[in-house]
C-alpha cells in the first residue's frame, strides 16, 4: 500500500468522527442536555443541533410529554387504627429538563415518597367511611401538596387518583354484610309499600263500588217510587172522572183484604178501623137493596099518584115512613153508621132519580 494513502485514510477518518460528533439531531418531545467538560452548557432543542467535538457530551435525554406513574399499594393507618392499602395513578409532566436532571437524582422515586407521606397525613384524620367517601378531596389534597414540592424539580403534577383501596378482609366481609342488610331493608320497604298501595287502592275500589251500587239503588227506589206515585195518581184521577159510588169503592177495599194474610210468615195481622165503615156501608146498601120492595119515598109518591093528587098542587106534604125511619136510627147508630146512612141516602136518591125519569109525571113529588 503507498505509504500516501495511509494518512489520507486517517485524515478522512478523523473528520468523518469529528462531523458525527458534532452534529446532533434531538427528536421531537425530547430534550437533551449537554455538558462541556463535566459542567451544564445547554439543553438541544429538538431538530439539528451542533455541539464542539470532543468537549461537549449529552448528559441527560428526557421526555417532555405527560408520562403516568402507579405506585406499588402502600399500607395507610385510618384515624380509627384501620390499616387499608391505597394505590395510586400520578400524572405529571416534565416542564423543565435542567432542573429535573439536577436538582434531585430520581424524581421518580421523590414523587412515589412524597405520594406516600402526603397520603398518610392526609388518611389519618380521616375514618375509614371518609377514606372510602372522600376521593376527590384526598386527590385534590394530595395533587396540592405535591405541585408545590415538584415545582422546585421542573415537574408540574396535573393530576393525581386513587386506583384503589384495600380494607382488611375482616372490614370487607363487614362492609358486605352491611350493604346486604341494607338492600334487604329496602326490598322489605318496597314489598311493604307495594302491599299498602295495594291495599289502598283496594279500599278506595270497594269504596267507589259500594257509592256507586248505593246511587244506583237510590236512583232505582226513587223510579220506583215515582212509577208507583203516577200510578196512584192515575188510579185516582180514574175514579174522580168515572164518578164512581161508595158500594163500589167500599168493594174494592174488602177485596184487599185477603193479601194481608197471603203471606206464610205472617202470625197475625190488624184490621184498620175503616174496615167496619166499609162493612157497614156495603151491609147497609146491600141489605136495603135485598128487601124487594121499592124505596118508601117511592111507595108514597105512587100512594099519592093513585089518590089523584098532582104534584107541585101546593098540598102540605106530610112526614113519610123513610124520614120517620132515618130518624130513628141516626137516634140509635153512633157517628160511623150516620156516615153509613148518608151514604145509602146517596144512593137511594140515585135510584129514585132514575126511576122519576122513567115516569115523568110522579119524578117531582118524591122529590120534594
Amino acid at each position: 500500500m503507498d505509504p500516501v494513502v495511509i494518512p489520507i485514510l486517517v485524515a478522512a477518518i478523523v473528520v468523518i468522527f469529528l462531523v458525527a460528533s458534532t452534529v446532533r439531531i434531538v427528536p421531537q418531545a425530547r430534550r437533551y442536555n449537554v455538558e462541556r467538560f463535566g459542567r451544564y452548557r445547554r439543553t438541544l432543542q429538538p431538530g439539528l443541533n451542533l455541539v464542539m467535538p470532543v468537549a461537549d457530551r449529552i448528559n441527560s435525554k428526557l421526555d417532555v410529554r405527560e408520562q403516568v406513574y402507579s405506585s406499588e399499594p402502600k399500607p395507610v393507618i385510618t384515624e380509627d387504627n384501620l390499616v387499608v392499602n391505597i394505590d395510586t395513578v400520578l400524572y405529571y409532566q416534565i416542564t423543565d429538563p435542567r432542573s429535573a436532571a439536577y436538582e434531585v437524582a430520581d424524581y421518580l422515586h421523590a414523587i412515589d415518597q412524597l405520594t406516600v407521606t402526603t397520603l398518610r397525613n392526609v388518611i389519618g384524620s380521616m375514618d375509614l367511611e371518609g377514606t372510602l367517601t372522600s376521593r376527590e378531596e384526598i386527590n385534590a389534597r394530595l395533587r396540592a401538596v405535591l405541585d408545590d414540592a415538584t415545582g422546585k424539580w421542573g415537574i408540574r403534577v396535573n393530576r393525581v387518583e386513587i386506583k384503589a383501596i384495600d380494607p382488611p378482609n375482616t372490614i370487607k366481609e363487614a362492609m358486605e354484610k352491611q350493604m346486604r342488610a341494607e338492600r334487604d331493608k329496602r326490598a322489605a320497604i318496597l314489598h311493604a309499600e307495594g302491599e299498602r298501595q295495594a291495599k289502598i287502592l283496594t279500599a278506595e275500589g270497594t269504596k267507589q263500588k259500594d257509592i256507586l251500587e248505593a246511587q244506583g239503588t237510590q236512583q232505582a227506589m226513587i223510579l220506583r217510587a215515582d212509577g208507583e206515585a203516577k200510578a196512584v195518581e192515575l188510579v185516582f184521577q180514574s175514579v174522580h172522572r168515572n164518578n164512581a159510588d161508595a158500594k163500589v169503592l167500599a168493594y174494592k177495599y174488602l177485596e184487599t183484604l185477603p193479601s194481608l194474610a197471603s203471606s206464610d210468615n205472617n202470625t197475625f195481622w190488624v184490621i184498620p178501623g175503616e174496615l167496619t165503615e166499609a162493612i157497614r156501608t156495603v151491609t147497609s146498601a146491600f141489605g136495603d137493596d135485598s128487601k124487594g120492595g121499592p124505596p118508601p119515598a117511592a111507595e108514597a109518591g105512587e100512594a099519592r099518584a093513585e089518590d089523584g093528587e098532582v104534584p107541585g098542587s101546593g098540598g102540605t106534604p106530610e112526614l113519610d115512613a123513610p124520614s120517620a125511619l132515618s130518624l130513628d136510627v141516626a137516634q140509635a147508630t153512633d157517628e160511623a153508621e150516620k156516615q153509613a146512612a148518608a151514604a145509602v141516602s146517596d144512593a137511594k136518591a140515585e135510584a129514585q132519580a132514575a126511576q122519576s125519569s122513567q115516569l115523568p109525571g110522579r119524578g117531582r113529588t118524591s122529590g120534594d
